[in-house]
């Protein structure tokens, strides 16, 4: 293996780990007990529940303190306690997750409309942002976005016009 301990002197905090007798992890810390003593400790209050909070199978108690902004709601509510049926380590649970997070961006665009509002997608996707600082691959999106939807239209134009 090559010595690098020379090849990268020049950058600034290179190898400031590299001692290891100047490093205060080393030796490993000796734990005397004392470290676990601390039966002085309280849990803090807990938050009072005041939405359905989705807790995982996974944790015998509740959070100290938790997210109540947003309760789960309509059918991606559905799918979210659907997912926490299953332990955080199962794709049961994440893909249902992220499944849900797609459906709650649709219900916010329905609801909005509902509302008689036009949301603003191009602000809420980050598209402002992605013009002054990643230009490129935004026209590149709006490109490949706009060929597949075309392609399905045509597509289903033809579709429509062997039936008839």
């Amino acid at each position: 293996m090559e010595n690098t301990s020379n090849k990268y002197q020049n950058i600034p905090g290179w190898g400031v780990d590299s001692d290891p007798n100047d490093n205060p992890n080393y030796p490993i810390k000796n734990y005397n007990g004392d470290d676990h003593q601390r039966l002085d400790w309280t849990r803090p209050p807990l938050q009072p529940v005041t939405v359905e909070i989705l807790e995982s199978v996974e944790q015998a108690r509740m959070p100290a303190v938790f997210g109540t902004k947003l309760p789960p709601s309509g059918v991606s509510g559905m799918l979210r306690r659907y997912a926490f049926k299953y332990d955080e380590s199962e794709y049961g649970h994440w893909l249902n997750l992220l499944l849900a997070d797609r459906i709650n961006v649709v219900e916010g665009i329905l609801h909005d409309l509902s509302h008689f509002r036009i949301p603003n997608i191009f602000a809420e996707k980050g598209m402002k942002a992605d013009w002054k600082y990643n230009r490129k691959e935004l026209v590149t999106k709006i490109i490949v976005a706009t060929a597949v939807t075309t392609a399905i239209v045509f597509w289903l134009k033809k579709k429509d016009g062997k039936s008839a």
